[in-house]
């Protein structure tokens, strides 16, 4: 799978500024905090650094890898992305014509307004706008098991990983309730993909527990610490 990391949005000199708020909002689920960092911009969670502008290779790979997984004639796919975020996931996804439909369940008003309006809209390229976009301003986990529709493919990315949850109630996205109601959500055949800080063994063995099949993960290699993780897995046909 070719790997896409031709723009990239941090430079040495970034790191040494003083963060700049840019926005700040408080809603049902707590604060959330939009900053720039030099050329960069960062979603800050309830005082938890979430994600940056600087390099979306993980996000990109969430998307592509989930659809390498689906067979190449499968035709009219639909996926489910996680979590807004500064965008690179929609992105990619809206780069590829074989996704007929694309859903994004963000349940922070403030990221959807940069994005159509805002800091964040360069990164989302637009996507908004496409027609087989539907944003869904919705909890995740609300959406998983109350959703009466299924989709080729879960690409979900709204902590930093199962074992590093931005809010508590998150936490049971990643449990056996959690996974059976994504399991459920799938088509058969479909994809569930979680975008990770770092590798979690403990969540590959909760996968297979939880009935998936070809339960893998890939690594993108980062400048500093632990790779940033893919958790891929199936849904049995």
């Amino acid at each position: 799978m070719a790997q896409h990391v031709d723009e990239t949005f941090r430079t040495p000199a970034d790191d040494d500024m003083e963060p700049v708020t840019v926005d700040r909002r408080e809603g049902p689920y707590g604060e959330v905090v939009l900053r720039r960092r030099g050329r960069r911009f960062e979603i800050i969670a309830n005082g938890c650094f979430l994600m940056d502008t600087s390099d979306g290779r993980s996000e990109r790979l969430l998307v592509d890898a989930a659809l390498e997984a689906l067979p190449a004639d499968r035709t009219g796919l639909s996926v489910l992305i996680g979590g807004l975020g500064v965008g690179f996931s929609l992105a990619r996804a809206a780069a590829e014509p074989r996704w007929a439909r694309i859903a994004v369940v963000e349940r922070e008003r403030a990221v959807i307004d940069w994005h159509r309006a805002g800091h964040l809209a360069p990164f989302s390229e637009g996507a908004l706008d496409d027609p087989r976009v539907a944003i869904v301003p919705r909890d995740l986990v609300a959406h998983v098991h109350e959703a009466d529709v299924t989709y080729d493919a879960l690409c979900l990315d709204i902590d930093n990983g199962p074992d590093w949850t931005v809010t508590e109630d998150n936490g049971g996205l990643y449990g056996p309730a959690g996974l059976a109601a994504c399991r459920e959500r799938l088509a058969p055949g479909g994809v569930l993909a979680v975008w990770s800080a770092r590798p979690s063994a403990g969540f590959e063995d909760a996968l297979r527990a939880a009935g998936f099949t070809s339960v893998r993960t890939l690594e993108v290699r980062v400048t500093r610490g632990v790779p940033d993780v893919v958790h891929l897995a199936i849904r049995a046909a």
